[in-house]
């Protein structure tokens, strides 16, 4: 055993020289590494060491209610489907959607078992018929109930009696941090249900929980980085974007658009960052496909220059091999089709890539790289908030707990809290200097639920 740690560690620091060496050589990297990822690891470690309160007797209460909503779920199912199965089973399902009551095996995929019944199958069949509806609910609740609101007491350390979750620098391919053991970054927000988890989350008794989130900060991000005019200017007035982007859509007045309009040029907004397509538009808004086509189409035309941003990142990643955020953080691609590695090492101006969609490419690899860029200063952003941050605490008591991608997550006195408000809020809009104005807003609360 000695003589293996001791081979671990002779090896690291064999590594360390050479692995320096090829920092050096991009300045930026360099620069990343040593301004942002390594003073935001004893940030890490203290909010690691530090941990959450969990509320056990409200979590206790949650689960029985959970309980007898999962349920109605299941009478409920029974009841549209006429006849009683396993909720859990894949195989009892698939023999139900498509055996018996008939739905559209094309919406689905064959595999050993019978047809697939995951989630994606599920959003495509729902409306097809009401059985459908309980089993994306009963799968909601019961992954709710196993993953968190039962688990997490059984994770409170006896010794602090709070969550202890570990953050990881190098996980993701983004630059964006990760939580494991457990998990509190994916805690689901979507519905009533899974926003009531975090009622559970609690500061120091006495004090307050706060929760600083920045407001729309990929889609601030996209503005700096493609310099759309139309969204610079919105950002800058403090106008409402996604209202902007729907009288865009539908070629109205900002006071005639409705809240259901907003809805949609919301979705496109954010969906757009992310590559989503006139199909995926279509099944979010339940409507035609040719009409989701024309909304996306019509978002292009509106913002030129966010279209064109997105495809020259596409281009940058299939030249160069990689695209970069603001502060200098690659995400490298190793493109698998033969017509996406010929082009490596070309002018990537040079590249159509309406020809490649006619060859085949790889469309999953190309939306990332259009994203990366967004998605990675976001990260960069938030470390760099949080190392300020945590200097800016070491004259207080309040404790920084969480980072939950774009939001950050206190501890705070109550005498605390009118004075740290304000400069937590400025230090994280002070955290990058973008060509649009970062947004940021604190709220407190007596539980996260609360706070947000």
């Amino acid at each position: 055993m000695a003589d293996y740690c001791g081979s671990d560690v002779h090896t690291t620091y064999r590594l360390v020289p050479l692995l320096r060496a090829d920092l050096a050589a991009t300045p930026t990297l360099e620069k990343l590494y040593n301004e942002v990822e390594l003073p935001v690891e004893p940030v890490l470690a203290e909010m690691e060491a530090t941990g959450i309160r969990i509320d056990k007797d409200y979590l206790k209460t949650f689960s029985k209610q959970l309980e007898t909503d999962l349920d109605e779920i299941e009478k409920a199912a029974y009841a549209a489907a006429g006849e009683e199965f396993n909720l859990g089973s894949p195989k009892q399902l698939s023999t139900l959607f498509f055996d018996k009551l008939g739905l559209d095996k094309r919406k689905s995929r064959k595999t050993k078992t019978g047809y697939s019944t995951n989630v994606a199958t599920l959003e495509k069949l729902q409306g097809d018929h009401p059985v459908i509806d309980s089993i994306m609910d009963y799968r909601t609740l019961s992954k709710l109930k196993s993953t968190y609101v039962d688990a997490l007491p059984a994770l409170i350390r006896p010794s602090t009696h709070r969550v202890h979750t570990d953050f990881n620098q190098a996980i993701t391919t983004t630059g964006r941090l990760s939580s494991s053991n457990p998990n509190l970054q994916n805690i689901p927000t979507r519905t009533a249900f899974s926003r009531q988890i975090r009622k559970a989350f609690l500061p120091e008794a006495g004090w307050q929980l706060v929760a600083a989130d920045y407001s729309q900060i990929e889609l601030r991000i996209l503005a700096h980085l493609s310099e759309e005019p139309v969204l610079v200017k919105a950002y800058r007035e403090n106008d409402d974007v996604h209202r902007l982007t729907a009288t865009l859509l539908f070629e109205k007045e900002k006071e005639e658009i409705t809240a259901d309009e907003r809805r949609i040029a919301k979705v496109i907004n954010f969906g757009v960052i992310y590559g989503m397509g006139a199909a995926r538009f279509a099944r979010e808004m339940d409507m035609h496909r040719l009409e989701a086509k024309t909304f996306i189409d019509r978002f292009n035309q509106r913002y030129p220059k966010v279209f064109d941003y997105l495809q020259q990142m596409q281009r940058e990643a299939i030249a160069n091999g990689y695209v970069q955020t603001i502060a200098g953080r690659r995400r490298y691609f190793n493109f698998t089709t033969r017509s996406l590695q010929a082009l490596k090492g070309t002018d990537p101006r040079e590249i159509d890539l309406s020809q490649l969609r006619t060859n085949g490419y790889d469309a999953a690899s190309l939306r990332a790289a259009a994203n990366a860029p967004i998605q990675g200063s976001s990260a960069d952003i938030i470390k760099v908030a949080m190392i300020r941050i945590h200097e800016l605490l070491k004259g207080y008591q309040a404790n920084m707990l969480l980072q939950v991608h774009d939001e950050l997550i206190f501890e705070v006195p109550p005498e605390e809290w009118d004075e740290l408000k304000p400069k937590i809020e400025h230090t994280m809009e002070s955290a990058m200097a973008l060509i649009v104005p970062l947004k940021v807003e604190a709220n407190a609360g007596n539980n996260w639920m609360e706070a947000k």
